[in-house]
């Protein structure tokens, strides 16, 4: 009995996040009906499909162990590039977009130079290229807002097979990153260098060459994201894209990124993103309005969520290491002074 108790318990907390899902989505079912309306669920993936597909390119640096602060500016410079273009080169929407994408990619490449060549810490190497990024799309556009045609922003309305073009786009980015971790060499070396980054080394695996890649990624999806958002809003002002950066690694983080990395089933994040998006977004905007409930007290709800798969990840860490002394006792004699650290 024991021993299935323990089996089960070991399960729900290498599930969490699933778990998490499924109780808050039947729970925000029974507090707001209009929680499972087709409509409701619709709008909310397509508000949310432009930070998911930032999220997924963050989840291709959270599971190395890094993280990429600079996404927000990405958007932002990467859109000023595209929107100037067609101002004052009247290219068309196809030739923005390329533009758009390269600046994102150069930015990544950037990154990835900092963090792995001259081995600056994520957070710090990030964290300077987000200040530089969004100092550079000011300058270019002296802190004015850039309009976009129609004919961009008509792709943001526009639908195929009756699904939103966003929406779409989300899909075929989530099914792709899916694709990249769970069934390339790529997938498993990112899980490698996050489980342990020597350990990588010493079985052979170019570690640097993976580290870069993710932060490419990361960098490409920040600019396609910030190009499906500029489809939506037709237009990119000065505090375009702020506070994006924190969306997205939330939304990787409540899906298990930060708390899966090194582990072969963590591939199931990718999918879970779009979940951790719409349950964000319709506690933000449904959920928790309509229930009169203290504004002040959202984000602190929405933090504890993102928190709950990293504190059962601890808990299971915790749990399995006093079970395994449990099982196997050691003499005194027998420790090292590793064990008291």
């Amino acid at each position: 009995m024991s021993n299935r108790m323990d089996k089960l318990f070991s399960l729900g907390l290498r599930n969490t996040p699933l778990i998490l899902f499924v109780l808050v989505f039947v729970i925000f079912g029974i507090v707001s009906p209009s929680f499972f309306a087709l409509q409701s669920l619709e709008n909310a993936v397509k508000q949310a499909s432009y930070v998911g597909i930032i999220a997924v390119g963050m989840t291709f640096v959270l599971l190395t162990g890094g993280i990429d602060l600079s996404v927000g500016s990405n958007m932002y410079v990467s859109t000023v590039v595209a929107g100037l273009l067609i101002q004052r080169f009247s290219v068309s929407v196809g030739t923005a977009l390329v533009a758009c994408l390269l600046t994102g990619l150069l930015l990544g490449v950037i990154n990835s130079l900092l963090v792995v060549k001259f081995r600056i810490i994520p957070f710090v190497a990030t964290l300077g290229t987000m200040v530089i990024g969004r100092g550079v799309g000011l300058m270019l556009t002296r802190s004015r807002a850039v309009n976009f045609p129609d004919a961009l922003t008509k792709i943001g309305s526009a639908e195929m097979a009756g699904v939103p073009c966003p929406i779409v786009i989300f899909a075929v980015i989530v099914a792709t990153a899916w694709v990249l971790l769970n069934r390339t060499t790529l997938g498993r070396q990112i899980y490698a260098i996050g489980h342990s980054i020597e350990g990588a080394r010493k079985a052979g695996i170019h570690t640097e060459r993976a580290q870069s890649t993710a932060y490419v990624l990361c960098g490409l999806f920040a600019a396609l994201g910030g190009f499906i958002s500029v489809a939506q809003l037709g237009n990119v002002n000065a505090g375009f894209g702020k506070g994006d950066e924190f969306d997205a690694i939330a939304a990787a983080v409540l899906a298990g990124a930060a708390t899966l990395k090194g582990n072969g089933r963590s591939g199931m994040v990718c999918v879970l993103v779009p979940f951790a998006l719409v349950l964000a977004t319709m506690w933000w905007e449904w959920v928790w309005p309509t229930q009169g409930w203290p504004v002040d007290l959202n984000l602190v709800a929405l933090t504890v969520m993102a928190l709950a798969p990293t504190l059962a990840m601890m808990l299971r860490k915790t749990w399995s290491r006093r079970k395994h002394r449990s099982t196997n006792p050691r003499s005194v004699s027998s420790l090292t002074p590793g064990d008291f650290r």
